[in-house]
């Protein structure tokens, strides 16, 4: 096992030789309320009740979501992202537009789209993926409650 000295930066080019992983990974977090329903609009109420259950009708959740960024950390830093950095990212690309706001409704960017958690994810990850420098999202997780969550990964 490596171990750092205190202020030590290591330089991960050198790592694999040294039996140091060639990438880390590292996760940030954050929280939002949205409204949604789940639905289709061309079928009847009967079938969206049986295909989408209580999930038909209008409801909200606290959503917590997870993003993993991959890779060699910076020799000047130790660091794979300044975390700030990427917390603002999430704010910017995802969190600020759907915060208490209803997501079949308020955002442009999911319009058409049924906002399972799934569906949810994978918008995020769009939208986050083409912000950040190629290959480096590793990972979203999305938690819609706490029996429920979905994961899109690289």
């Amino acid at each position: 096992m490596a171990t750092l000295k205190a202020g030590a930066a290591v330089d991960a080019r050198s790592g694999p030789a040294r039996g140091l992983p060639a990438a880390v990974t590292i996760v940030r977090r954050a929280t939002f309320a949205a409204a949604h329903v789940l639905r289709r609009e061309e079928w009847d109420e009967a079938r969206n009740r049986a295909v989408f259950g209580a999930c038909a009708g209008d409801h909200g959740h606290n959503y917590v979501l997870e993003v993993a960024v991959s890779g060699v950390p910076d020799p000047a830093t130790g660091m794979v992202v300044n975390l700030k950095d990427l917390d603002r990212l999430m704010r910017l690309a995802v969190i600020d537009d759907v915060d208490h706001r209803h997501l079949n409704r308020d955002i442009d960017w999911l319009q058409g789209v049924i906002p399972t958690a799934e569906n949810l994810a994978l918008a995020f990850w769009q939208r986050l993926d083409a912000r950040l420098p190629e290959g480096t999202l590793a990972r979203v997780r999305l938690v819609e409650s706490e029996n429920n969550s979905v994961e899109v990964a690289r």
